[in-house]
């Protein structure tokens, strides 16, 4: 069965070069002209993906975002005219998975929609025990589910990627580099920003405090690292 796209612009122009971009490669795709529409037609029918313009009527992608992340995990992709990396970061924070920035070539779109999808498959863990225990937090891999103190923590495809980096390298520090490369993809191994909002978000789920983590710390000048623990 293809995949449905959501795609979110008030530019008609944006719309048909989207959605003729997209459908030629197979996916379905349903369109909306700003957040409200876009709320209600989430509501009422399976999307796997969202594109998401920012500056729209009404309601705009980031309040969009937002209101979307309080009840559901799609992958959603911010495309904006905004390039400041203070709007990117806002985007990524409000719990968008990637953004584009117009202008953007077809292939840039594609490989973007391609990585973001690659990273909904939640990988399926062998040879292994079952759960995995790391103080206060616990991880089911068989189920992908996570736990802290016995209560379950909503975590989007991506950020259970991330967690996993550090569950399977416990004690070890990995660098930007190989996070970045390890979850998101080769191609994003210089985007250190998504790296760093992610890692701020997934410590929001899962740390007492997040200003003083004990799952994810950071080793300045070097990388991060899920300390093993004490005996």
């Amino acid at each position: 069965m293809s995949k449905r796209f959501l795609i979110v612009d008030d530019e008609p122009r944006y719309l048909r070069l989207l959605e003729a971009n997209l459908r030629t490669e197979g996916y379905e795709i349903v369109t909306a002209r700003d957040g409200l529409e876009a709320i209600d037609i989430f509501s009422s029918q399976p999307i796997d993906l969202i594109l998401l313009d920012v500056m729209m009527p009404r309601m705009d992608g980031f309040a969009t975002c937002q209101r979307i992340r309080e009840y559901s995990n799609v992958p959603i992709i911010i495309l904006t005219a905004k390039g400041e990396e203070q709007d990117r970061v806002r985007g990524l924070d409000l719990g968008a998975d990637d953004y584009l920035v117009k202008p953007f070539s077809a292939t840039e779109l594609l490989a973007r929609v391609r990585a973001v999808l690659r990273r909904t498959e939640i990988p399926v863990e062998s040879g292994q025990a079952r759960y995995f225990n790391h103080e206060d937090l616990k991880i089911d891999f068989a189920r992908a589910e996570v736990w802290r103190d016995e209560n379950p923590v909503s975590l989007s495809a991506t950020e259970y990627r991330l967690l996993l980096q550090f569950a399977h390298n416990i004690g070890n520090i990995l660098s930007s580099e190989d996070l970045l490369t390890g979850v998101w993809g080769p191609e994003y191994k210089s985007e250190k920003e998504i790296l760093w909002v992610s890692i701020a978000r997934l410590r929001q789920k899962l740390e007492q405090d997040p200003h003083t983590p004990k799952h994810i710390v950071t080793r300045s000048g070097l990388g991060y690292l899920m300390p093993p623990v004490e005996a």
